[in-house]
């Protein structure tokens, strides 16, 4: 029979955010979250002070030296190379996870490996990144903490038998809440879940991510030192300062690309060496024991050579000098594939840009240059502009300078993006046949509800009509569909495919009526059909027929009453992105002047 339904009953009413009601138990485990991984960020930077001073002045402690103040000589260049070849190790005999910079591995975790990850990869990431930069890498300490952190809070998610959306959810917030510890830049660090390994803007997990870095904020002053990292304040950026800003942006974005290119042309070169990868961050670390040798400030994590640089306290020639060594040892430590962070050497060389440019630049500080251009290359190689702006800021806490941060940052994301076709962060990613893309948009699906896309006028067959009878009538040649919804006293019971029908009607089994065939359809539950409600948004309406497989479903007012209200077919799940395509490729002109109406005048 043809029924023509009345509008749909909103029993379930809209809402701006899918409701979620285990997003309260998650927010409290990111609140616990949050304060393991400032713990895991105070052990890692003790184990760097450690292993400096056990590497460069062969004590047991974990007071903070500089590497750059060691006594070894020439022996210096050895120490790097040891520290590679120990790492090598630790990645080939524990876990090659362990490799890399930690960011990358934490994206393909996410979105490729269900945020799961080893307890291997929590215990030895730590260590061996300790390793490393005690023994002179030129890295932070940010890519291993987003490892390490991450890794903390998936084994949480795995052992309390989470979901792989909600395991990614604390993967993130352990990640995001170990950077927060390391530089005191919570709101950064929510950006960074936003723009580079959330994948998603969604409250069920931007909510426990914001937590997770708020308790690392809170809880840092009592492990580290209290404040911005690099305090700064500039004059404010006359108006002149706007040719400025979009020439040193340009040349930040440059920058970030020759960076990008020139690591993976040495990842392919290390690629290349008749050896295994075990053997390749000691020679790594060779080259960086050389670089240290002529430029020891180059050696280890460089914090204090970012706030020289920032307060312009470097002659031009030895900040150029310094930072060229700096960039050659950072690219070659980090394409033999060792463990170390990118965060510190980009904010470095960023900064050592605009020292370059200040005297060439009008309108604004030599600090200023220097801070923009940090920021503008931090932006361009992460494709991540909105994190650096306010990274940049959370370091300094200079808000004078914001607005150059803004136009400095967007130019050199913006070359980056027209340029590159993939940055440092997704391109050894891309290597191993996996690509991503990094633009968020709504999807159509989730803007349209069920009822918005159902046929209203709904054609039914009674549950007490003959088999062979419904055959006949419904499913000949010329039937309009391959299914449809049976109804017993007005409920919804099921829907009957044109193939079990015929299945049946192949067996003789002309006693059956079409009730019988749709007994016990549903999610292994015999009382609840499978049936779609008419509140619900197309997204959910997609996935349910796909774990249902099946290409209609009837729409039903509510789960009380199950009357049949309309039904949606794959060609209706389609019309939303017919509608976004016509909106991203049609051109429409200006319109005119409107016509006038007979009789009237305009």
């Amino acid at each position: 029979m043809s029924m023509s339904s009345h509008p749909a009953s909103h029993h379930s009413p809209k809402r701006d955010y899918a409701v979620n009601g285990r997003l309260p138990m998650l927010a409290g485990i990111a609140l616990l979250i949050g304060a393991v991984s400032t713990g895991a960020a105070f052990v890692l930077v003790n184990l760097i002070r450690f292993f400096t001073n056990l590497f460069f002045f062969q004590t047991l402690s974990f007071a903070e030296r500089s590497p750059a103040h060691h006594a070894l000589g020439p022996w210096v260049i050895a120490v790097p190379a040891i520290g590679g070849l120990i790492v090598g190790l630790m990645a080939r005999y524990g876990s090659d996870k362990i490799r890399g910079h930690g960011i990358p591995e934490a994206i393909e975790a996410v979105l490729f490996g269900k945020s799961r990850m080893s307890p291997k990869v929590a215990v030895l990431k730590p260590l061996s990144s300790g390793i490393v930069i005690g023994s002179g890498g030129p890295f932070g300490a940010e890519g291993p903490i987003i490892m390490t952190g991450g890794s903390i809070a998936s084994l949480l998610a795995q052992y309390l038998h989470l979901t792989a959306a909600e395991r990614k959810t604390l993967l993130v917030a352990g990640a995001c809440a170990g950077m927060t510890a390391i530089f005191g830049t919570p709101v950064a660090a929510v950006l960074l879940a936003v723009e580079l390994l959330l994948f998603e803007l969604r409250p069920r997990s931007l909510l426990p991510v914001a937590l997770a870095c708020a308790v690392a904020g809170f809880l840092r002053p009592f492990l580290f030192e209290a404040g911005p990292l690099f305090p700064l304040h500039t004059v404010p950026a006359g108006t002149v300062a706007l040719g400025s800003c979009v020439f040193a942006g340009l040349l930040c974005g440059v920058l970030g690309a020759g960076l990008t290119l020139a690591l993976y042309r040495t990842e392919d070169a290390f690629a290349r060496l008749p050896l295994h990868w075990m053997w390749w961050p000691a020679i790594g670390g060779l080259v960086v024991g050389i670089g240290g040798y002529f430029e020891p400030r180059a050696l280890g994590v460089g914090y204090d050579v970012i706030g020289d640089l920032l307060n312009n306290r470097l002659a031009l020639e030895v900040a150029v000098a310094l930072l060229a060594v700096k960039a050659v040892i950072w690219i070659a430590a980090l394409g033999s594939g060792t463990s170390g962070g990118v965060l510190a050497p980009l904010l470095m060389l960023g900064a050592g840009l605009g020292v370059v440019l200040a005297p060439l630049l009008p309108g604004g500080s030599p600090a200023l240059w220097a801070l923009v251009c940090m920021a503008g290359v931090l932006g361009s190689v992460l494709g991540a502009p909105l994190t650096a702006i306010v990274f940049a800021f959370g370091l300094t806490h200079d808000s004078e300078a914001l607005l150059p941060l803004l136009l400095t940052t967007a130019v050199a994301y913006g070359f980056s993006v027209l340029t590159m076709k993939r940055g440092i962060m997704t391109e050894k990613i891309a290597r191993r046949g996996l690509h991503i893309y990094r633009e968020y948009g709504v999807d159509p699906l989730e803007r349209t509800h069920v009822e918005d896309l159902m046929t209203r006028d709904v054609v039914t067959l009674d549950a007490d009509l003959p088999v062979a009878d419904a055959l006949a009538r419904h499913f000949g040649p010329h039937a309009a569909h391959r299914a449809y919804p049976v109804v017993a006293q007005g409920r919804v019971v099921g829907m009957l495919h044109r193939s079990a029908i015929e299945a049946a009607c192949a067996g003789h089994d002309t006693g059956l009526r079409c009730g019988d065939l749709v007994a016990g359809q549903g999610d292994g539950d015999p009382g609840t059909p499978p049936v779609l409600l008419a509140s619900q948004t197309g997204r959910a309406a997609a996935g349910r027929m796909a774990a249902l497989s099946v290409a209609r479903l009837p729409v039903v007012d509510s789960l009380e009453t199950m009357r049949p209200v309309g039904i949606v077919s794959l060609r209706d799940l389609l019309s939303p992105s017919e509608h976004a395509l016509h909106e991203e490729t049609h051109r429409e002109r200006l319109r005119g002047r409107p016509q006038a109406v007979a009789g009237q005048s305009l």
